[in-house]
């Protein structure tokens, strides 16, 4: 069973949208996936029309008194599945820090799946914190979607040396950039400056795109209704680096 989280330290860089199209990627090509929303603010589950409500709330889930397999929802998609967010996620920093090895709290609740499940995604909340190490903890792969603005490079050096520093078990760490607009000359510029010297920078580019905005309308993943747009393509090269650069 193969981890992977989109994750950033900053909001509003498109890690739900990245987060929602590679998990159906995944699952329409043949693995068995889940989607877990940690994000209290639950936008993943809004778009894939689930109720954003974890019976017990997110403390039993982390403290082991609540089985995460009755609280895995299916979702309108084949080989997709959904771990709900709940508004009661905005405390788990709390509820693992009163936890035994709160680090490893995440990855307890998903070793259960490992026979059911190929892959698993966590759509993680933008913050570092107590939640961040043990999604890193949990993870094989953490994925860092970062727009082109003048400091992508700086948010990633931290979130570099933190795992370095601090992650117990290190993921790999894979950056792309997203929201690229090509009209823009500051958008080039970022871009040319990172791809292609961080080994850890994909070549794939999300663009912006007013499709990934329909996706919130239509609730759906951008494959489902727009698969020749440049945003489904862009995701569908992106998945196909993962995979190649991941092992799986």
């Amino acid at each position: 069973m193969r981890v992977i989280a989109t994750y950033s330290i900053k909001g509003g860089v498109g890690k739900t949208t990245s987060a929602a199209n590679l998990a159906y990627l995944s699952a329409l090509h043949g693995a068995r996936t889940l989607l877990w929303d940690l994000d209290p603010q639950g936008a993943a589950t809004f778009l894939f029309r689930v109720k954003p409500r974890v019976k017990g709330g997110g403390k039993a889930l982390v403290r082991g008194r609540t089985a995460v397999d009755g609280l895995i929802r299916g979702t309108d998609f084949d080989r997709l599945d959904l771990l709900p967010a709940d508004l009661s996620y905005r405390h788990m920093d709390l509820h693992l820090d009163g936890a035994k090895r709160p680090t490893r709290r995440l990855a307890r609740v998903l070793s259960p799946l490992t026979e059911e499940y190929d892959r698993i995604f966590l759509d993680c909340p933008p913050s570092l914190s107590l939640v961040s190490e043990s999604v890193f903890e949990a993870a094989s792969v953490v994925l860092a979607p970062m727009i082109p603005a003048p400091l992508p490079a700086r948010t990633l050096d931290q979130l570099s040396r933190f795992l370095r520093r601090e992650a117990v078990r290190r993921p790999q760490l894979l950056a792309f950039f997203s929201m690229v607009d090509s009209r823009r000359k500051l958008h080039h510029e970022v871009v040319r400056e990172l791809a292609g010297q961080r080994p850890e920078v994909l070549h794939t580019q999300i663009p912006a795109s007013t499709v990934f905005e329909q996706m919130g309308v239509r609730r759906a993943p951008v494959e489902t209704f727009a698969p020749r747009s440049a945003g489904a393509e862009a995701y569908r090269a992106l998945w196909e680096e993962v995979l190649s650069l991941s092992a799986g």
